[in-house]
């Protein structure tokens, strides 16, 4: 869970973004054109940047919060084969408890093109938004885990929010806003890589 707009990651990756006179993606769940924003956004993203070579989708289904990224990643790998390979579902979530083993087990993903999925908590006005742009995300932020920064692109989901208690806020965090993001979020990007694979 990344409590936090704050990017780090790849600099060259982020200044070529701005360069490019582009700004990260920001649209929201209940917002009519919210498909086509991500999906225009996904494939600007893959036609500049190249496809991601993984999708690690983050969090856990034990915190209805932060239960985005393995709700993604669960969609993804139930709608068949794509060139990204999926990690985090909620069956084999990947959260803090996990994350730094796997990245000594693969270091290989830090300099990987990897898209990093994750819930974010922010202010009241920004629950319901989601965002999608050049960059890292710390997850666990937003709950104090000292974790290491993933993803050279990212999109994050403002579930709930922030700033107070974040892990009971997480425990009770609608579902259905949630599965919502989620859904939208797996829609767009699985069909920005299949278009992206089109001759």
């Amino acid at each position: 869970m990344k409590g936090e707009a704050r990017r780090g990651g790849d600099q060259v990756a982020r200044e070529a973004w701005f360069h490019s006179g582009w700004t990260s993606v920001r649209t929201r769940v209940d917002d009519p054109r919210c498909h086509q924003e991500l999906l225009t956004g996904f494939i600007r993203l893959w036609t500049h940047w190249g496809l991601p070579d993984y999708i690690l989708c983050v969090g856990t289904d034990r915190a209805t919060g932060d239960a985005f990224g393995p709700l993604v990643g669960s969609r993804l790998m139930e709608w068949g084969s794509l060139p990204s390979k999926v990690l985090g579902s909620l069956d084999a979530p990947l959260h803090a408890g996990n994350l730094t083993a796997l990245l000594k087990a693969r270091p290989y993903l830090q300099h990987a093109r990897c898209l990093a999925v994750d819930a974010s908590l922010g202010l009241p006005e920004e629950v319901g938004a989601i965002a999608l742009g050049v960059g890292a995300i710390r997850p666990g932020a937003g709950v104090r885990k000292d974790l290491p920064p993933i993803g050279r692109y990212f999109v994050t989901a403002t579930v709930n929010i922030g700033g107070f208690m974040d892990s009971y806020v997480l425990q009770n965090t609608r579902l259905g806003l949630v599965m919502r993001m989620a859904d939208a979020v797996a829609r767009a990007l699985a069909l920005s890589l299949r278009v992206d694979q089109a001759p």
